[in-house]
């Protein structure tokens, strides 16, 4: 998708400040949309991913925000419809991970997940809807996994999240489509980010055995999927989930 298919759009990205996140927020400003950058620890990255979605012409604002907390959520929101008075795009990327076997995982681990992946998605998707309503417009995007779709041992936590995100943004679909608001799910698979760092060599090969294409998929290949779902170009499309993984997941 090229040219400027967002313009004038406005964008609210969640877990913007490093990888998957961050690529998408500089696509969607690439594409013409303001875009506020949501981040909760890192704020030097977000900042300089603000100043690198600013050079795309269109105005950008980082702001923190721990997602899994309602007053946190309304906070965000609200300072973003005070700079750009409407919202038309949701990425609800925002996920953490607390990976280890189920038997050695604790309630923490557990609730932490949860609480970002999910009920994070869950109360910026509320807080945003309402004023999409009113608009009769709207996209909401949530960034799930192929852990979601097809479970991965060591990740039972992180891949429920993601599956619930799945069911949480099929429903969200159904509620509001009525109102000209669209609501999709992306799932990548293995992405080149930070999560490699530290992987050897021998595990790396093992995770492309399982995928057709034989490499890892890098940040703008989600990003332009992500994209094109905000676009008026996928207006008919709603309640889908678009595997980003190199043919992993082929169902």
């Amino acid at each position: 998708m090229n040219g400027r298919a967002l313009a004038g759009k406005n964008a609210l990205v969640t877990g913007a400040s490093r990888g998957i996140g961050r690529a998408i927020a500089l696509e969607l400003a690439r594409q013409g949309a303001n875009v506020a950058l949501n981040f909760r620890a890192n704020g030097e990255a977000a900042e300089e991913a603000c100043r690198g979605a600013g050079e795309h012409g269109v105005q950008a604002l980082a702001i923190e925000a721990d997602v899994s907390q309602a007053d946190d959520v309304d906070r965000l929101v609200k300072r973003v419809l005070d700079r750009f008075e409407r919202i038309d795009i949701l990425v609800n990327n925002a996920g953490i991970v607390r990976d280890g076997l189920l038997l050695r995982m604790s309630e923490s681990d557990w609730d932490d997940v949860m609480a970002t992946n999910l009920r994070g998605a869950f109360l910026c998707t509320r807080s945003v809807l309402r004023g999409m309503i009113r608009q009769r417009s709207g996209r909401v995007l949530a960034i799930s996994s192929v852990a979601g779709v097809m479970g991965n041992a060591g990740q039972a936590n992180y891949a429920a999240s993601k599956a619930g995100l799945i069911g949480f943004t099929r429903s969200v679909a159904r509620e509001v489509a009525s109102r000209g608001i669209t609501a999709n799910g992306v799932a990548p698979g293995f992405i080149e980010t930070e999560i490699w760092t530290g992987v050897s060599a021998e595990a790396r090969e093992k995770f492309m055995g399982l995928v057709p294409l034989a490499r890892p998929g890098t940040p703008h290949d989600v990003a332009g999927v992500v994209a094109f779902l905000a676009s008026d170009q996928a207006a008919y499309i709603t309640g889908q989930v678009l595997n980003v993984d190199g043919g992993m997941v082929m169902a």
